[in-house]
């Protein structure tokens, strides 16, 4: 009989609950954190280009907001329901707290295939959405930011639309309702490449610390989303070599290597790397025994398991994804030896840059390039670090240290601030 398969948020609670007993963390508040704060499930209609209606379902999970505002993205896609939500809105709440930034965790999304709509469906969706959420986001309450399928575009419209619901006095001091919005709407310069620069100062903080050379390194991606593909092209520059990458549509693989920039330019044009004249498509199977320095993996969660883990033939998971490691994956990946730079920690970039776009909007500044990356660059290597020494601290994987960083930070602010009543 196949074993049942267990859920992302199930994984996510496993993961809290070991970090949790081995830190010996209050009873009282592992029983908080244990849990989501509010769930929003909408039902709403829209008219198709075609005149017809179509009913959507979308959600927001709204985890905690000891540390602050509620902060995640949106994602549209097919999986979305409400448990990977509740996992996603999950692991916001460790990030912000390991990044050291006032967020708590949020996530949410709309069960859609957005391949299959227009780009003038696609916006009705979104604002729709948008309306039916009404006060359950807001820039001092909950704000979302661009995730999987869902881009700077779409932020603008959920910008536009909520805007429209307030006063005319209240507009402008609102647009930071949503991050990741395009430049000229608000947006951070840097906010697009975030998780994947993120990612890359995590591995080249990794490096250092194991005398790693990464001008010889190989490395392939799983996902060339906005985050793989940025952190392939931001790995570039290093001499490291690019050897196979995978998405929805197949893997491809180069031994001589891939160019990133290249491969990037194609994906723009066709949505998919399939077809890609400069390498061999290969089966799913070959791309994960690829031998190589690093795995990045980018796309969707529950991708290292029991089964696909003893294939990896790598000497460091740097995850850029969400969740793509479960806890049977986790075991085997340490059984071999294997060095992992986990999700909360690695992909922080993304929210650690979405927190310096909504100071700016709420000072009204405009700060270049090089601001926005040195600070993220001091962001997430001091949270490297932290993570790093209490691994060795509670002689543990990095995975639960991360956990313990986040939830240490958690504890201090609620035992300070107490519960009410």
């Amino acid at each position: 009989m196949e074993k049942e398969k267990r859920s992302v948020y199930k994984n996510v609670q496993m993961q809290f609950k070991k970090a949790a007993d081995l830190m010996k963390l209050d009873p009282d508040i592992q029983k908080i954190l244990s849990s989501t704060q509010n769930e929003i499930v909408v039902h709403f209609p829209v008219i198709m280009d075609d005149g017809s209606l179509e009913m959507f379902t979308g959600y927001r999970v709204q985890h905690n907001n000891v540390l602050g505002p509620y902060k995640g993205g949106l994602r549209f896609h097919p999986a979305v329901e409400i448990e990977e939500v509740r996992a996603l809105a999950t692991w916001m709440t460790w990030k912000s707290a390991i990044a050291n930034i006032p967020f708590g965790g949020a996530k949410g999304g709309i069960h859609i295939d957005p391949d299959k709509y227009t780009t003038d469906e696609l916006q009705r969706i979104t604002r729709r959405f948008t309306f039916a959420l009404g006060n359950n986001i807001g820039p001092e309450y909950d704000i979302p930011a661009p995730d999987v399928n869902t881009n700077a575009q779409i932020m603008a419209w959920i910008l536009d639309t909520y805007l429209a619901t307030m006063p005319p006095q209240d507009r402008q001091r609102s647009i930071h309702v949503v991050t990741g919005k395009p430049i000229e709407a608000g947006g951070s310069i840097g906010r697009g490449k975030a998780t994947g620069q993120g990612v890359v100062f995590t591995i080249e903080e990794w490096s250092k610390d194991n005398d790693f050379d990464l001008g010889s390194a190989t490395y392939f991606v799983q996902g060339f989303g906005n985050v793989g593909s940025w952190a392939a092209r931001l790995l570039k520059p290093h001499g490291s070599k690019l050897i196979a990458v995978e998405d929805i549509s197949g893997a491809i693989a180069n031994p001589e290597g891939i160019d990133a920039d290249e491969l990037t330019e194609y994906v723009e044009k066709n949505r998919v790397i399939a077809g890609y004249p400069k390498a061999e498509a290969i089966d799913h199977e070959t791309f994960l025994k690829t031998k190589a320095d690093i795995f990045i993996p980018s796309a969707l969660e529950n991708q290292i398991t029991a089964e696909t883990a003893p294939m990896l033939d790598v000497k460091l998971v740097a995850e850029g994804a969400n969740g793509p490691t479960d806890p049977d994956g986790d075991k085997v990946l340490q059984e071999k030896g294997i060095a992992v730079i986990p999700d909360i920690l690695c992909n922080a970039g993304g929210v650690i840059v979405s927190y310096f776009e909504w100071l700016q909007n709420k000072r009204s500044e405009y700060w270049d390039i090089e601001e926005v990356d040195e600070k993220l660059y001091k962001k997430i290597v001091d949270a490297y670090k932290r993570v790093r020494d209490t691994a060795k601290e509670f002689d543990t994987d990095w995975r639960t240290a991360a956990y313990i960083v986040a939830l240490a930070h958690l504890e201090v602010v609620y035992k300070e601030r107490g519960i009410f009543p």
